[in-house]
C-alpha cells in the first residue's frame, strides 16, 4: 500500500509542477494583461491542488491534511478575486486595449457611474 501512495503522491507532484511551470510560461508569453491573468489564475490553482494533495498523501498526517484543505479553500476563494481586481486596475489605468475586447461592458458602467456622480 505504501508503494501505491508513493506513486500517487509522485504523480501529484509531477502534475502540480507541470501546471505551475505552464502558468509561469503563460505569464511570460501571453501578449496582454487580460490573457496573462488566466495563466496564474487557472493552472496555478490546480497545480497547487495537486501539490497539496501529494504532500498530504506523502506525510499521511490527518492534521496536516486539514491544514492543506484550509490552504486550498483560501486559494480557491482568493485567486478569482485577485485576478478580477488586477483586471479592473489594468483597465482603469489604461493597460488594456479596449479595441481588442469583443464586449466592453465595463466602459458603459464607468460612463454611467460618472454621469450619476455629475448629476448629484
Amino acid at each position: 500500500m505504501d508503494l501505491v501512495l508513493d506513486v500517487l503522491a509522485a504523480l501529484c507532484f509531477v502534475g502540480g509542477t507541470a501546471l505551475t511551470l505552464a502558468a509561469a510560461v503563460g505569464l511570460r508569453r501571453f501578449p496582454d494583461l487580460l490573457a496573462r491573468l488566466h495563466a496564474p489564475a487557472k493552472p496555478q490553482v490546480l497545480g497547487l491542488v495537486l501539490m497539496l494533495t501529494g504532500m498530504a498523501v506523502t506525510l499521511g498526517d490527518p492534521g496536516l491534511a486539514w491544514t492543506c484543505v484550509l490552504v486550498l479553500i483560501f486559494q480557491l476563494i482568493t485567486a478569482p478575486i485577485s485576478a478580477h481586481m488586477a483586471a479592473r486596475a489594468g483597465y482603469r489605468t489604461g493597460h488594456i486595449d479596449s479595441e481588442t475586447l469583443y464586449v466592453d461592458e465595463y466602459r458603459r458602467d464607468l460612463a454611467l457611474s460618472q454621469r450619476d456622480d455629475e448629476d448629484e
